[in-house]
């Protein structure tokens, strides 16, 4: 029987999580070892985004992490010392950074350092919006390793090449101005305001259909699977599908016409 949100958020050891209306809030919740993963907390988190995949009561997920410091900081050295390997679930880093079926739409909201697997989940998320004091790097070549959980993958996609390839062949670290500047993040506010900016976009995102939103992340995530631009158009879209058969499809025009703000069922 598929895990609830709603049993998960009684029994998480490594993250906090709450609901409010049709956002999940994720906190990684190792502020000790600044937010840093380790075996358990990876499979943790794959449950809790299985449960936010397959609830329907659910559109939106927000990622922080635990205090002001740290959004994450990636492996958890220490215990990988220990136990010299590194154990994922099928689905990655966090349970997020090879999970490619997600429609639904998730934020990261960066209150802190986003180094190693940190900056791999904040690149798998669809959103960033960090905090000033924020800052983004992957120093694992100067430990002996690389960002393969999809960070390398992903970096030189999201950046120029020239910048990417600066930042993953010397463990240098962007500042949260700097991200913004590259395109990296969305929005940079002051610590104490992040909270807040984020809300902004996940009430924007709100106010859209949902099955439109995921529709939307589906084609623009899958299109770039496409050899050229036509076949990419040509390409199957199942959420798209399931988009213009909703009641939503017929809700959204209705309530332009009458001049009223649309209730969304995500049905």
């Amino acid at each position: 029987m598929r895990t609830t949100i709603g049993a998960l958020t009684e029994s998480t050891r490594h993250t906090l999580l709450r609901i409010d209306g049709r956002v999940l809030h994720i906190t990684l919740n190792r502020p000790q070892v600044l937010n840093a993963l380790h075996p358990p907390a990876h499979f943790e988190l794959a449950e809790v985004f299985d449960a936010f995949a397959g609830d329907s009561d659910l559109w939106i997920a927000v990622v922080r992490g635990a205090g002001n410091r740290s959004f994450c900081t990636g492996t958890d050295l220490k215990v990988r010392a220990e136990q010299g390997r590194d154990e994922y679930p099928p689905s990655g880093f966090a349970g997020l950074t090879r999970r490619f079926d997600l429609d639904k739409p998730v934020v990261a909201a960066v209150n802190g350092l986003a180094l190693g697997g940190g900056l791999e989940i904040a690149l798998a998320c669809d959103l960033i919006v960090t905090a000033e004091h924020a800052k983004f790097g992957f120093p694992e070549p100067r430990v002996g390793l690389a960002a393969m959980g999809g960070g390398v993958h992903r970096l030189v996609r999201q950046l120029p090449d020239k910048v990417a390839m600066g930042l993953l062949l010397t463990g240098r670290q962007l500042s949260a101005q700097e991200a913004l500047a590259y395109g990296l993040v969305n929005e940079v506010v002051p610590g104490e305001r992040l909270d807040d900016a984020v809300q902004v976009w996940v009430e924007d995102m709100l106010a859209c259909a949902p099955l439109a939103l995921r529709a939307t992340k589906q084609v623009a995530r899958r299109n770039l699977d496409f050899p050229t631009l036509a076949a990419a158009i040509r390409g199957d879209y199942p959420a798209a599908e399931r988009m213009l058969e909703s009641e939503d499809a017929v809700e959204g025009p209705r309530a332009f016409a009458e001049k009223r703000a649309p209730v969304w069922r995500g049905r």
